[in-house]
């Protein structure tokens, strides 16, 4: 069992940068692979990034060289530093944890980030 919190989200304008942190507790957290989704009413979650345990990091094209996810595995938290952000990134950021060992997916309750143009 894993339990994840969100924080760090607000609001900001455009050009400007956001960092979400996600704490996890309840489990071996090098066990995890983190990733980062974000959800707008009546869309489905996009993902956002993951990172793996050892710190391979993938994104997709509407971030990549925009958002960078890290891990503090001492801490056991994973971060989303959001840079040059813009209104379409608005929406309800979340927190995963994928354990590699039992293979189920754990969510956090997630944070809002709102972009004003």
């Amino acid at each position: 069992q894993v339990q994840l919190v969100e924080s760090g989200g607000g609001l900001v304008q455009a050009g400007g940068s956001l960092r979400l942190s996600c704490l996890a507790s309840g489990s071996a957290f090098t066990l995890n692979t983190m990733a980062w989704y974000r959800q707008t009413p009546g869309n489905q979650r996009e993902w956002v990034a993951t990172i793996t345990g050892g710190g391979s990091a993938h994104y997709p094209d509407s971030v990549k060289d925009r958002f960078t996810i890290s891990r503090d595995n001492a801490k056991n938290t994973v971060y989303l530093q959001m840079n040059s952000l813009k209104p379409e990134d608005t929406a309800v950021y979340y927190c995963k944890a994928h354990n590699v060992i039992s293979l189920r997916d754990y969510w956090g309750q997630g944070t809002q980030v709102t972009v004003s143009s």
